[in-house]
């Protein structure tokens, strides 16, 4: 008799440790549900795991709030839980959604510089996006300590070295991990150049400087080595640039935005070094952020002996070797009303993006 009571006990503690096994099995490998939808939460900080754990099992997420508390306890991976703003889907394992937890790895949304925006651009793009205040941007980007602990040298500004991109940005990035990104790019676009660039003579920051000018100039792809050259061959010559993008970035370095402001003469004859119908040579430094095809271009320009060029009003460029064929250019497409109906390159980018980024280029050598 003792004996079949000994047997029923085991044979309940057998059955009940099986079943309690495999349920246990059953939870850790099998999803919430085989839907493949997405479900967004934010892991606050200071939320206790149990917490956390109960909004996933009401989201779906999880099956059970408990199981998965003991499961991550098991593995002793509850106090390892990051807050974050995190995507899940209905289909994960449990294992799955606490790798997710601990991952720190936050929702992304884009965040996309383009091409030729200067530092006070950029900063009312990361307000408008709610990164952070246009002056914490401007104050950080503009902090010659700052720049040199992310370029590796000295420098004043990082205007120039904020890479144009699209970023992955979170509800928990700041200023400060976007412009190390972006400076992070920018070395990762330019180190195949810098070769080259000591070969030529020339340093990082005079590269840097001619590319965005060059990227001020225009938005035709195809002519930023023809645009180089006549740059380059201004600079042999030692002739001013007179390149008007320059004359704006200095207005815009005293009021301390970039607004829609347009060139008089009297700005031509402003005393500024960033004014290069002012100063012979290279402004300081870069005037804005350029992208990889510019860097390209200002090492590499096009072969040729042009000298002037002039908007003809559909985002491209008429060239001349001299002043009196320029001037004729001039005449025909910036001082014709009727031709001035077209669009320059700047006034289309901005109907594209439907936002503002400068006045339209006067023709260099005005």
């Amino acid at each position: 008799m003792k004996k079949v009571v000994l047997y029923g006990i085991v044979l309940i503690f057998v059955t009940v440790t099986g079943a309690a096994a495999w349920l246990w099995t059953s939870f850790v490998q099998s999803p919430a549900s085989k839907r493949d939808l997405d479900v967004v939460y934010e892991v606050v900080p200071g939320r206790t795991f149990s917490a956390v754990a109960k909004d996933l099992e009401e989201r779906e997420v999880i099956r059970n709030a408990a199981l998965f508390s003991i499961f991550a306890r098991i593995r002793g991976e509850a106090n390892k839980m990051k807050a974050g703003e995190y995507l899940f889907r209905l289909n994960m394992t449990p294992a799955e959604v606490l790798s997710v937890l601990l991952s720190g790895k936050s929702v992304g949304r884009n965040f996309t510089v383009s091409e030729g925006l200067n530092i006070f651009e950029i900063a009312d793009l990361v307000e408008r996006a709610g990164l952070g205040a246009k002056g914490e941007f401007l104050k950080l980007a503009r902090d010659p300590k700052f720049a040199e602990s992310v370029l590796g040298v000295k420098a004043g500004s990082l205007e120039g070295y904020l890479f144009p991109e699209t970023y992955q940005i979170t509800k928990y990035s700041t200023v400060r991990d976007l412009i190390q990104a972006m400076v992070a790019k920018f070395h990762d676009a330019y180190r195949p150049l810098d070769a080259q660039a000591q070969s030529l003579g020339w340093t990082r920051h005079q590269v840097v400087t001619l590319a965005s000018i060059i990227e001020k100039e225009t938005g035709a792809p195809e002519e930023r080595p023809l645009i180089s050259s006549v740059f380059h061959n201004r600079l042999r010559k030692g002739m001013l640039l007179q390149t008007d993008p320059t004359v704006l970035y200095a207005k815009a370095r005293k009021a301390g935005t970039m607004i829609e402001i347009s060139i008089t003469r009297a700005d031509l004859r402003m005393e500024d070094d960033y004014n290069t119908y002012f100063r012979k040579g290279l402004p300081p430094g870069p005037i804005a952020n350029p992208g990889a095809e510019a860097l390209r271009a200002a090492l590499n320009p096009q072969a040729s002996e042009f000298l002037f060029f002039v908007s003809q009003n559909d985002g491209t460029h008429i060239f001349s070797k001299e002043y009196k064929d320029h001037q004729a250019a001039v005449n025909r497409f910036q001082l014709d009303a009727k031709n001035r109906e077209g669009k320059s390159w700047r006034d289309l980018k901005k109907t594209r993006e439907g936002k503002n980024l400068q006045a339209p280029s006067a023709p260099a050598g005005r």
